[in-house]
């Protein structure tokens, strides 16, 4: 079976037989509301590899940026690991994560959705931190946040697809238009996941029963 999505003249396609075993070291990426951190909670629970959200590590408390020199080497750092989910866009260390990781995935969602999901959010979270940025970060909306949005299909987005395209032919690319196919795709990981594991325990079984 194979699983993917075209975007213009972008093929990126996988075989999601030995994709579960593949996937050590995965990127997310993706506008704003397109729902990074829960994907990268949900992947990091099936593949049993922990999950970072770069958003705890940029973000200082009172919503401090953390300088460039700092940021690259915090992100040095975290990329060592043998094995993680990270989620987070920060373009200046997009290609340093990208050499370190075997899979990206982009999560595409329409503007609307965007807005909508991220509105939606500001209303849960309103005067709290949300448990995927660093403490003492309330939740907030600005005008420079909704500018951001509305520009990112313009400016952000054919610029994430074309570093895509570069990287297809090393990685694992998997781009996801909207919520049915992200659902589609961690459905799958999740069926291959319970069969890696039923073969596991038959293997090991086996020779028991054997003797």
């Amino acid at each position: 079976m194979w699983f993917g999505q075209t975007v213009g003249n972008l093929g990126i396609y996988f075989s999601d037989v030995v994709l579960v075993v593949m996937m050590k070291r995965v990127l997310i990426l993706g506008p704003s509301g397109s729902g990074k951190s829960t994907v990268g909670d949900r992947l990091s629970r099936i593949l049993g590899i922990p999950v970072i959200h770069l958003d705890q590590h940029y973000w200082k408390p009172g919503w401090v940026d953390t300088s460039q020199d700092e940021w690259r080497t915090k992100v040095s750092d975290l990329i060592k690991s043998d094995s993680w989910v990270m989620d987070g866009n920060y373009t200046s260390t997009l290609k340093l994560r990208a050499t370190a990781a075997d899979t990206l995935i982009f999560i595409d969602i329409p503007r609307r959705l965007s807005y909508l999901r991220i509105f939606t959010r500001f209303l849960r979270f309103r005067g709290k931190t949300r448990p995927d940025v660093t403490e003492d970060c309330p939740e907030k909306i600005d005008c420079d946040f909704i500018r951001w949005i509305w520009h990112y299909p313009r400016t952000r987005k054919p610029v994430i697809l074309r570093f895509l395209e570069k990287q297809k032919t090393t990685k694992t690319v998997v781009v996801l238009k909207g919520q049915r196919e992200v659902e589609t795709f961690l459905y799958s990981l999740r069926e291959q996941e319970d069969v890696q594991k039923r073969v596991g325990n038959l293997s090991i079984s086996t020779p028991e029963r054997l003797l």
